[in-house]
């Protein structure tokens, strides 16, 4: 697969990395499973003081740099719902002319047990709707992912999963700010290093 772009962009780039945290818009739904990405993604912009959000592509969005002296980074929240994810992350990869291997998708990750964070490139979606949606509004699966383990219940009924990843974590709070931190780590090397040393799928 191609090497994203990382702080070496194209020139015809306006920046280097749109990131985009996955999750449902509104109150109901907040510090459930299913919004940690937009956990993470608020995480980083805090860390990187890119506090200015506004209302653009369907969605939460602002740029700055990642960090003093980092490469100039786009964030995203998608206000679709998970679903539609795809309809927002191609707006804001189309205004920024970005390529695919230069988005970066946060999203929970039902196949890794709590508290585990992956990093990849490209792969399915493993039924996940959020990535199924990013990956028609791309029409490529060369994005990459930081997978945040939220654990599965123990059934595959899928009314039973579902209500797992759409209700708050049950785990104490200081264990779900550790996985927060250690997936906005994991995102903020991938941004630094332009994903060469990513973790393996």
């Amino acid at each position: 697969m191609s090497r994203p772009a990382g702080a070496g962009a194209a020139p015809s780039s306006r920046v280097a990395f749109l990131v985009v945290g996955l999750g449902n818009p509104g109150p109901r739904y907040e510090r459930t499973r299913h919004n940690v990405g937009f956990d993470v993604v608020r995480e980083v912009a805090r860390r990187w003081g890119v506090d200015r959000f506004e209302r653009r592509y369907a969605g939460e969005f602002a740029t700055g740099r990642a960090g003093a002296g980092g490469p100039r980074v786009a964030l995203l929240l998608p206000h679709t719902f998970m679903n539609e994810s795809g309809r927002s992350v191609s707006a804001a990869r189309g205004a920024l002319r970005v390529a695919p291997e230069q988005v970066v998708v946060v999203h929970d990750e039902i196949d890794l047990p709590f508290g585990v964070v992956r990093v990849k490139q490209g792969g399915g979606t493993a039924g996940h709707r959020g990535l199924k949606s990013v990956r028609e509004g791309l029409a490529s699966s060369d994005f990459w992912r930081v997978r945040v383990g939220v654990g599965r219940p123990d059934s595959t009924d899928p009314e039973i999963v579902s209500r797992w990843v759409l209700g708050r974590f049950d785990e104490p709070e200081a264990a779900v700010r550790e996985l927060i931190a250690a997936a906005a780590d994991a995102l903020e090397r991938l941004v630094a290093d332009g994903g060469l040393g990513a973790d393996g799928a």
